[in-house]
């Protein structure tokens, strides 16, 4: 009986362990072997400007990857003592996986996994004449024993110059440091202590 309950306890902290990874990237710094990958980082390329960069995982959007970056740039000029900041140059980018989940009954090859022969089949498809099932083609006699899943990564960086006093009018790239932290300041979610 102590077995069954030392299993029973070992299964629920596995899951308890593996629902804790499976949330989007806190606003946090990015630092190797983090717990959590992704977050922010900066570079310092001259006293007012910096390379400022957030990179989420595959949970997080590109909306909150972009407004992270945003409210990262806005803490970073208000902490080294400025009031605005204007981004010269910004960008996204997208990192697209897919993963190809195949019915594991059936293989690519006329053995299955265990080196038994299986069947292998030709049909007449219609008006294409002979085919045969290939479980790597786009067949839709394969069709649904494949689940495709695409899996995107979004990585925002801006190269941002700060300013003291009011931010220059008429610039659309400049942004007042502290209104970007009082509007998004709500929307930032934090690691958990």
């Amino acid at each position: 009986m102590n077995r069954a309950l030392v299993t029973l306890a070992a299964a629920a902290v596995l899951t308890a362990g593996l629902a804790g990874c499976a949330t989007p990237t806190p606003y946090q710094p990015n630092i190797r072997g983090a717990a959590q990958a992704g977050g922010f980082s900066e570079f310092q390329l001259e006293p007012n400007r910096f390379r400022v960069t957030f990179s989420g995982n595959s949970l997080t959007s590109r909306q909150t990857v972009e407004s992270y970056l945003l409210y990262r740039a806005a803490e970073l000029t208000v902490g080294q003592g400025y009031d605005w900041f204007a981004a010269a140059d910004r960008n996204t980018e997208r990192s697209t996986q897919y993963y190809i989940d195949q019915d594991p009954f059936y293989r690519s090859s006329y053995y299955n996994s265990w080196g038994h022969w299986r069947p292998y089949w030709r049909y007449h498809g219609g008006g294409f004449g002979w085919r045969t099932w290939d479980p790597w083609g786009r067949d839709p006699f394969w069709s649904s024993r494949m689940d495709v899943r695409e899996v995107n990564r979004y990585e925002a960086n801006a190269e941002i110059v700060m300013g003291r006093g009011q931010k220059p009018a008429g610039d659309p790239s400049a942004f007042d440091a502290r209104a970007v932290m009082s509007s998004l300041g709500p929307t930032i979610v934090r690691p958990a202590p």
